[in-house]
Protein backbone atom coordinates (compact mmCIF):
# COMPACT_ATOMS: atom_id res chain seq x y z
CA UNK A 1 0.00 0.00 0.00
CA UNK A 2 1.13 3.22 -0.92
CA UNK A 3 1.98 6.15 1.95
CA UNK A 4 -0.97 8.00 3.01
CA UNK A 5 -2.19 11.12 1.78
CA UNK A 6 -2.52 13.95 4.09
CA UNK A 7 -6.58 15.39 3.95
CA UNK A 8 -7.21 18.68 3.34
CA UNK A 9 -8.96 19.20 7.03
CA UNK A 10 -7.27 22.40 7.96
CA UNK A 11 -8.57 24.00 4.88
CA UNK A 12 -12.10 23.81 6.41
CA UNK A 13 -11.23 25.70 9.82
CA UNK A 14 -13.84 28.14 10.80
CA UNK A 15 -12.31 31.42 10.31
CA UNK A 16 -9.83 32.40 6.93
CA UNK A 17 -6.91 32.92 9.31
CA UNK A 18 -3.74 30.82 8.46
CA UNK A 19 -3.22 27.83 10.73
CA UNK A 20 0.33 28.34 12.65
CA UNK A 21 2.28 25.18 12.06
CA UNK A 22 1.78 22.66 14.62
CA UNK A 23 4.53 22.94 17.50
CA UNK A 24 7.19 20.29 18.05
CA UNK A 25 6.32 18.26 21.19
CA UNK A 26 8.71 16.39 23.77
CA UNK A 27 9.42 12.88 23.96
CA UNK A 28 11.27 10.49 25.92
CA UNK A 29 8.91 10.30 28.37
CA UNK A 30 8.61 6.09 28.06
CA UNK A 31 5.27 6.27 26.59
CA UNK A 32 4.33 6.32 22.33
CA UNK A 33 2.98 10.03 22.62
CA UNK A 34 0.36 11.09 19.72
CA UNK A 35 3.31 13.19 18.01
CA UNK A 36 6.05 10.22 18.23
CA UNK A 37 3.17 7.59 16.07
CA UNK A 38 3.48 6.09 13.15
CA UNK A 39 0.03 4.83 12.73
CA UNK A 40 -1.19 7.28 10.33
CA UNK A 41 0.38 11.02 9.44
CA UNK A 42 -2.19 12.32 10.39
CA UNK A 43 -4.80 11.09 13.38
CA UNK A 44 -8.34 11.00 12.74
CA UNK A 45 -11.18 13.80 14.24
CA UNK A 46 -14.45 10.79 14.85
CA UNK A 47 -17.93 12.26 15.19
CA UNK A 48 -21.05 9.72 16.76
CA UNK A 49 -23.97 10.55 17.16
CA UNK A 50 -27.59 10.22 16.79
CA UNK A 51 -30.53 8.88 18.78
CA UNK A 52 -29.75 5.17 18.87
CA UNK A 53 -27.30 3.41 21.07
CA UNK A 54 -23.66 2.44 20.32
CA UNK A 55 -21.89 6.11 20.51
CA UNK A 56 -19.49 5.85 23.76
CA UNK A 57 -19.56 1.71 23.14
CA UNK A 58 -18.05 2.64 19.70
CA UNK A 59 -15.52 4.81 20.93
CA UNK A 60 -14.23 2.33 23.80
CA UNK A 61 -14.03 0.02 21.34
CA UNK A 62 -11.68 2.26 19.49
CA UNK A 63 -9.67 3.07 22.63
CA UNK A 64 -9.25 -0.61 22.95
CA UNK A 65 -8.42 -1.38 18.86
CA UNK A 66 -5.47 1.36 20.06
CA UNK A 67 -4.34 -0.27 22.80
CA UNK A 68 -4.49 -3.69 20.91
CA UNK A 69 -2.45 -2.01 18.36
CA UNK A 70 0.34 -0.60 20.77
CA UNK A 71 0.58 -4.06 22.34
CA UNK A 72 0.65 -6.01 19.04
CA UNK A 73 3.66 -3.45 17.55
CA UNK A 74 5.28 -3.64 21.25
CA UNK A 75 4.55 0.13 22.20
CA UNK A 76 2.69 1.61 24.81
CA UNK A 77 -0.54 3.82 23.64
CA UNK A 78 -2.06 6.18 26.51
CA UNK A 79 -6.12 6.95 26.26
CA UNK A 80 -7.97 9.90 27.55
CA UNK A 81 -11.62 9.46 28.25
CA UNK A 82 -13.14 13.10 29.47
CA UNK A 83 -16.48 12.35 30.02
CA UNK A 84 -18.84 15.30 30.13
CA UNK A 85 -22.73 15.76 31.70
CA UNK A 86 -21.64 12.78 33.39
CA UNK A 87 -21.46 13.75 36.97
CA UNK A 88 -21.51 11.85 40.02
CA UNK A 89 -24.66 10.03 41.88
CA UNK A 90 -25.29 8.05 39.01
CA UNK A 91 -24.37 5.14 36.84
CA UNK A 92 -23.91 4.96 33.09
CA UNK A 93 -24.04 2.23 30.79
CA UNK A 94 -20.33 2.45 29.94
CA UNK A 95 -18.63 2.33 33.72
CA UNK A 96 -18.52 -0.79 33.93
CA UNK A 97 -16.41 -0.93 30.29
CA UNK A 98 -14.27 1.65 31.53
CA UNK A 99 -13.65 -0.16 34.83
CA UNK A 100 -11.95 -2.91 32.86
CA UNK A 101 -10.04 -0.98 30.88
CA UNK A 102 -8.70 0.43 34.08
CA UNK A 103 -7.93 -2.77 34.98
CA UNK A 104 -6.56 -4.09 32.17
CA UNK A 105 -4.52 -1.79 30.66
CA UNK A 106 -3.62 -0.35 34.46
CA UNK A 107 -1.51 3.24 33.58
CA UNK A 108 -2.58 3.84 29.92
CA UNK A 109 -6.06 4.77 30.36
CA UNK A 110 -6.97 8.55 32.19
CA UNK A 111 -10.52 9.45 32.47
CA UNK A 112 -12.39 12.74 34.16
CA UNK A 113 -15.49 13.13 34.65
CA UNK A 114 -17.75 16.72 34.32
CA UNK A 115 -20.84 17.97 34.71
CA UNK A 116 -23.86 16.98 36.88
CA UNK A 117 -26.24 13.80 36.46
CA UNK A 118 -29.28 14.92 36.13
CA UNK A 119 -31.01 16.18 32.56
CA UNK A 120 -31.29 19.52 31.80
CA UNK A 121 -32.06 21.90 28.82
CA UNK A 122 -30.67 24.52 27.77
CA UNK A 123 -33.17 27.31 29.38
CA UNK A 124 -32.67 25.44 32.67
CA UNK A 125 -28.61 25.28 32.32
CA UNK A 126 -27.11 27.21 35.90
CA UNK A 127 -23.57 28.58 36.47
CA UNK A 128 -22.71 25.63 37.65
CA UNK A 129 -23.21 23.79 34.62
CA UNK A 130 -21.07 26.38 32.62
CA UNK A 131 -18.20 26.24 35.01
CA UNK A 132 -17.88 21.96 34.86
CA UNK A 133 -18.33 22.41 30.69
CA UNK A 134 -15.41 24.94 30.92
CA UNK A 135 -13.54 23.09 33.94
CA UNK A 136 -13.80 19.29 31.18
CA UNK A 137 -12.84 21.78 28.27
CA UNK A 138 -9.62 23.18 29.76
CA UNK A 139 -8.73 19.57 30.75
CA UNK A 140 -9.34 18.94 27.01
CA UNK A 141 -7.14 21.62 25.70
CA UNK A 142 -4.30 20.91 27.91
CA UNK A 143 -4.46 17.42 26.69
CA UNK A 144 -4.36 17.89 23.33
CA UNK A 145 -1.96 20.44 23.52
CA UNK A 146 0.57 17.88 25.38
CA UNK A 147 0.56 15.55 22.61
CA UNK A 148 0.80 12.69 25.44
CA UNK A 149 -2.51 10.93 24.43
CA UNK A 150 -2.81 8.71 21.13
CA UNK A 151 -6.43 9.04 21.73
CA UNK A 152 -8.69 11.34 23.41
CA UNK A 153 -12.42 10.51 23.60
CA UNK A 154 -14.87 13.93 24.53
CA UNK A 155 -18.06 11.92 25.65
CA UNK A 156 -20.85 13.95 25.10
CA UNK A 157 -18.99 17.00 24.13
CA UNK A 158 -22.12 16.85 21.45
CA UNK A 159 -24.67 18.12 23.31
CA UNK A 160 -22.88 20.37 25.46
CA UNK A 161 -22.14 22.10 22.44
CA UNK A 162 -26.04 22.49 21.57
CA UNK A 163 -26.67 23.44 24.78
CA UNK A 164 -24.53 26.05 24.43
CA UNK A 165 -22.11 26.03 27.04
CA UNK A 166 -19.14 26.75 25.03
CA UNK A 167 -17.97 28.17 22.03
CA UNK A 168 -18.43 26.22 19.31
CA UNK A 169 -15.74 28.38 17.14
CA UNK A 170 -12.94 27.63 19.59
CA UNK A 171 -13.69 23.97 20.24
CA UNK A 172 -13.21 23.53 16.48
CA UNK A 173 -10.23 25.15 15.69
CA UNK A 174 -8.35 23.45 18.88
CA UNK A 175 -9.29 20.10 17.21
CA UNK A 176 -8.34 21.68 14.34
CA UNK A 177 -4.53 22.12 15.80
CA UNK A 178 -4.23 18.75 17.23
CA UNK A 179 -1.03 17.34 17.24
CA UNK A 180 0.07 15.38 13.95
CA UNK A 181 -0.87 11.18 14.71
CA UNK A 182 -3.80 12.16 17.77
CA UNK A 183 -7.15 10.63 16.99
CA UNK A 184 -9.84 12.41 18.67
CA UNK A 185 -13.41 11.26 19.09
CA UNK A 186 -16.34 13.08 19.70
CA UNK A 187 -19.69 11.67 20.84
CA UNK A 188 -23.41 12.68 21.93
CA UNK A 189 -26.26 13.64 20.20
CA UNK A 190 -26.44 16.86 18.02
CA UNK A 191 -23.15 17.44 16.56
CA UNK A 192 -22.76 21.14 15.48
CA UNK A 193 -22.47 21.52 11.69
CA UNK A 194 -19.53 23.40 12.03
CA UNK A 195 -17.52 20.45 13.84
CA UNK A 196 -19.17 17.70 11.31
CA UNK A 197 -17.80 19.93 8.56
CA UNK A 198 -13.97 20.05 10.04
CA UNK A 199 -14.64 15.85 10.93
CA UNK A 200 -12.97 13.17 8.82
CA UNK A 201 -15.35 10.83 10.17
CA UNK A 202 -18.81 11.39 10.72
CA UNK A 203 -21.41 8.16 11.90
CA UNK A 204 -24.52 8.88 12.99
CA UNK A 205 -26.34 6.09 15.41
CA UNK A 206 -29.71 6.04 13.75
CA UNK A 207 -32.16 4.35 16.50
CA UNK A 208 -34.89 1.67 14.65
CA UNK A 209 -38.12 1.45 17.15
CA UNK A 210 -39.97 -2.24 17.12
CA UNK A 211 -43.27 -1.60 15.38
CA UNK A 212 -46.41 -2.34 17.29
CA UNK A 213 -48.14 -5.26 17.53
CA UNK A 214 -50.48 -7.55 19.14
CA UNK A 215 -50.26 -7.88 23.00
CA UNK A 216 -49.51 -11.49 23.31
CA UNK A 217 -46.30 -10.58 20.73
CA UNK A 218 -45.07 -7.53 22.73
CA UNK A 219 -45.21 -9.82 25.97
CA UNK A 220 -43.44 -12.45 24.53
CA UNK A 221 -40.62 -9.96 22.86
CA UNK A 222 -40.20 -8.09 25.98
CA UNK A 223 -39.44 -11.17 28.06
CA UNK A 224 -36.44 -11.70 25.92
CA UNK A 225 -34.41 -8.77 26.38
CA UNK A 226 -30.57 -8.48 25.92
CA UNK A 227 -30.74 -8.61 21.94
CA UNK A 228 -28.89 -5.99 20.40
CA UNK A 229 -28.56 -5.32 16.83
CA UNK A 230 -25.69 -2.85 14.82
CA UNK A 231 -26.29 -3.06 11.11
CA UNK A 232 -26.20 -0.39 8.23
CA UNK A 233 -23.41 1.42 6.03
CA UNK A 234 -21.43 3.08 8.53
CA UNK A 235 -18.51 2.69 10.93
CA UNK A 236 -18.59 1.42 14.69
CA UNK A 237 -20.51 -1.79 14.26
CA UNK A 238 -17.79 -4.15 15.89
CA UNK A 239 -16.37 -1.13 17.91
CA UNK A 240 -19.64 -1.16 19.73
CA UNK A 241 -19.79 -5.11 19.94
CA UNK A 242 -16.37 -4.84 21.34
CA UNK A 243 -17.39 -1.80 23.93
CA UNK A 244 -20.50 -4.34 25.15
CA UNK A 245 -18.15 -6.97 25.92
CA UNK A 246 -15.79 -4.40 27.97
CA UNK A 247 -19.46 -3.78 29.37
CA UNK A 248 -19.53 -7.46 30.83
CA UNK A 249 -16.10 -8.45 31.59
CA UNK A 250 -16.91 -4.76 34.13
CA UNK A 251 -19.83 -6.11 35.48
CA UNK A 252 -18.10 -9.37 36.05
CA UNK A 253 -15.43 -7.10 38.06
CA UNK A 254 -17.61 -4.62 40.04
CA UNK A 255 -19.62 -7.68 40.98
CA UNK A 256 -17.01 -10.18 41.92
CA UNK A 257 -18.29 -13.07 39.48
CA UNK A 258 -17.01 -14.22 36.22
CA UNK A 259 -18.63 -12.93 33.71
CA UNK A 260 -17.16 -15.12 30.08
CA UNK A 261 -17.53 -13.37 26.38
CA UNK A 262 -17.78 -15.34 23.24
CA UNK A 263 -16.98 -13.43 20.41
CA UNK A 264 -18.00 -15.35 16.89
CA UNK A 265 -16.84 -13.88 13.12
CA UNK A 266 -18.31 -15.00 10.31
CA UNK A 267 -17.00 -13.83 6.77
CA UNK A 268 -13.59 -12.66 8.52
CA UNK A 269 -11.06 -15.79 7.39
CA UNK A 270 -7.56 -15.18 7.30
CA UNK A 271 -5.99 -12.10 9.43
CA UNK A 272 -5.64 -8.35 9.89
CA UNK A 273 -9.34 -7.16 10.36
CA UNK A 274 -10.32 -4.17 12.37
CA UNK A 275 -11.62 -6.17 15.68
CA UNK A 276 -8.19 -8.13 15.87
CA UNK A 277 -5.66 -5.85 18.05
CA UNK A 278 -9.12 -4.94 20.32
CA UNK A 279 -9.89 -8.70 20.27
CA UNK A 280 -5.89 -9.62 21.17
CA UNK A 281 -5.68 -7.17 24.07
CA UNK A 282 -8.83 -8.48 25.32
CA UNK A 283 -7.80 -11.79 25.61
CA UNK A 284 -4.15 -10.82 26.88
CA UNK A 285 -5.95 -8.91 29.47
CA UNK A 286 -8.61 -11.68 30.17
CA UNK A 287 -7.49 -14.54 29.10
CA UNK A 288 -9.87 -17.07 31.38
CA UNK A 289 -13.05 -14.34 30.03
CA UNK A 290 -12.55 -14.09 26.25
CA UNK A 291 -13.05 -16.71 23.65
CA UNK A 292 -12.60 -16.18 20.09
CA UNK A 293 -13.68 -18.15 17.22
CA UNK A 294 -13.37 -16.70 13.15
CA UNK A 295 -14.73 -18.56 10.11
CA UNK A 296 -15.44 -18.37 6.57
CA UNK A 297 -12.44 -17.15 3.28
CA UNK A 298 -9.92 -14.95 3.20
CA UNK A 299 -11.87 -13.36 0.33
CA UNK A 300 -14.91 -11.25 0.14
CA UNK A 301 -18.27 -13.56 -0.49
CA UNK A 302 -20.41 -12.28 -3.48
CA UNK A 303 -24.27 -13.15 -3.66
CA UNK A 304 -24.59 -15.63 -6.66
CA UNK A 305 -20.83 -16.27 -6.33
CA UNK A 306 -21.21 -18.39 -2.80
CA UNK A 307 -18.84 -21.59 -2.78
CA UNK A 308 -19.51 -24.91 -0.80
CA UNK A 309 -16.83 -23.62 1.73
CA UNK A 310 -19.00 -20.71 2.99
CA UNK A 311 -21.98 -22.60 3.78
CA UNK A 312 -20.26 -25.16 5.85
CA UNK A 313 -17.86 -22.47 7.44
CA UNK A 314 -21.22 -20.41 8.45
CA UNK A 315 -22.96 -23.66 9.30
CA UNK A 316 -19.81 -24.59 12.25
CA UNK A 317 -19.80 -21.08 13.28
CA UNK A 318 -23.74 -20.94 13.73
CA UNK A 319 -23.42 -24.58 15.77
CA UNK A 320 -20.75 -23.32 18.06
CA UNK A 321 -22.83 -20.09 18.50
CA UNK A 322 -25.94 -21.82 19.38
CA UNK A 323 -24.49 -24.22 21.45
CA UNK A 324 -22.89 -21.52 23.48
CA UNK A 325 -25.76 -19.23 23.50
CA UNK A 326 -28.45 -22.31 24.84
CA UNK A 327 -25.75 -22.71 27.66
CA UNK A 328 -25.68 -19.81 29.20
CA UNK A 329 -21.54 -20.22 30.33
CA UNK A 330 -21.40 -16.85 28.57
CA UNK A 331 -23.20 -13.70 29.49
CA UNK A 332 -22.35 -12.18 26.39
CA UNK A 333 -22.05 -13.42 22.75
CA UNK A 334 -21.45 -11.49 20.22
CA UNK A 335 -22.22 -12.46 16.50
CA UNK A 336 -20.07 -10.59 14.19
CA UNK A 337 -21.13 -10.38 10.46
CA UNK A 338 -23.74 -12.99 11.11
CA UNK A 339 -25.99 -10.32 9.35
CA UNK A 340 -24.51 -10.47 6.11
CA UNK A 341 -24.18 -14.27 5.94
CA UNK A 342 -28.06 -14.52 6.63
CA UNK A 343 -28.49 -11.88 3.82
CA UNK A 344 -26.42 -13.93 1.78
CA UNK A 345 -28.61 -17.49 2.48
CA UNK A 346 -25.36 -19.09 3.98
CA UNK A 347 -27.84 -19.62 7.05
CA UNK A 348 -31.33 -20.32 7.47
CA UNK A 349 -33.51 -17.32 9.57
CA UNK A 350 -35.71 -19.78 11.53
CA UNK A 351 -33.17 -21.66 13.64
CA UNK A 352 -31.82 -18.27 14.95
CA UNK A 353 -34.92 -16.94 15.88
CA UNK A 354 -35.54 -20.10 18.00
CA UNK A 355 -32.26 -20.02 19.59
CA UNK A 356 -32.82 -16.48 20.62
CA UNK A 357 -36.43 -16.99 21.61
CA UNK A 358 -35.10 -19.60 24.04
CA UNK A 359 -32.17 -18.11 25.19
CA UNK A 360 -31.28 -17.27 29.24
CA UNK A 361 -32.52 -14.32 30.22
CA UNK A 362 -29.16 -12.98 31.62
CA UNK A 363 -27.17 -14.20 28.38
CA UNK A 364 -26.38 -10.66 26.26
CA UNK A 365 -26.71 -11.51 22.28
CA UNK A 366 -25.03 -8.60 20.29
CA UNK A 367 -25.83 -9.39 16.60
CA UNK A 368 -23.63 -6.73 13.95
CA UNK A 369 -23.51 -6.56 10.06
CA UNK A 370 -24.91 -4.95 6.89
CA UNK A 371 -27.91 -6.63 5.99
CA UNK A 372 -29.90 -5.20 2.50
CA UNK A 373 -33.27 -7.59 3.70
CA UNK A 374 -33.81 -7.57 7.71
CA UNK A 375 -34.16 -11.11 8.73
CA UNK A 376 -37.04 -12.02 11.17
CA UNK A 377 -34.96 -11.82 14.70
CA UNK A 378 -34.67 -8.29 13.88
CA UNK A 379 -38.00 -7.88 16.03
CA UNK A 380 -36.53 -8.94 19.02
CA UNK A 381 -34.51 -6.99 19.63
CA UNK A 382 -34.11 -4.85 22.28
CA UNK A 383 -31.68 -2.40 20.52
CA UNK A 384 -31.39 -1.69 16.91
CA UNK A 385 -28.64 0.93 15.56
CA UNK A 386 -27.97 1.60 12.36
CA UNK A 387 -24.92 3.07 11.46
CA UNK A 388 -25.47 5.62 9.18
CA UNK A 389 -21.84 7.18 7.32
CA UNK A 390 -22.77 10.73 6.68
CA UNK A 391 -18.28 11.35 6.03
CA UNK A 392 -15.81 9.03 5.63
CA UNK A 393 -11.93 9.82 5.41
CA UNK A 394 -11.27 7.62 2.46
CA UNK A 395 -13.48 9.97 0.45
CA UNK A 396 -10.53 13.04 1.53
CA UNK A 397 -7.95 10.70 -0.44
CA UNK A 398 -6.47 9.38 3.50
CA UNK A 399 -5.65 5.47 2.09
CA UNK A 400 -7.47 2.88 4.77
CA UNK A 401 -4.92 1.17 6.69
CA UNK A 402 -5.70 -2.88 7.18
CA UNK A 403 -6.17 -3.30 10.39
CA UNK A 404 -7.53 -0.55 11.34
CA UNK A 405 -10.19 0.69 8.40
CA UNK A 406 -10.77 -3.02 7.22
Amino acid sequence: MGPLMVSNRKAAKTSPEKIPPRKERSRGVGIVTAADSQERINGQLHIYDGDGKGKSQAALGVVLRTIGLGICEKRRTRVLLLRFLKGPGRAYDEDSAIEALQQGFPHLIDQVRTGRAEFFTSEEATKFDCQEAKRGWDIAKGAIASALYSVVVLDELNPVLDLGLLSIEEVVNTLIDRPEGMEIIVTGRAAPRELVNVADLHSEMRAHRRPLIDEESITSIHSIGGIEIYTGEGKGKSTSALGKALQAIGRGISQDKSHRVLILQWLKGGSGYTEDAAIAALRESYPHLVDHLRSGRDAIVWRGQQCPIDYVEAERAWEIARAAISSGLYKTVILDELNPSVDLELLPVEPIVQTLLRKPVETEVIITGRCKNPPAYFDLASVHSEMVCHKHYAEQGVDLKRGVDY
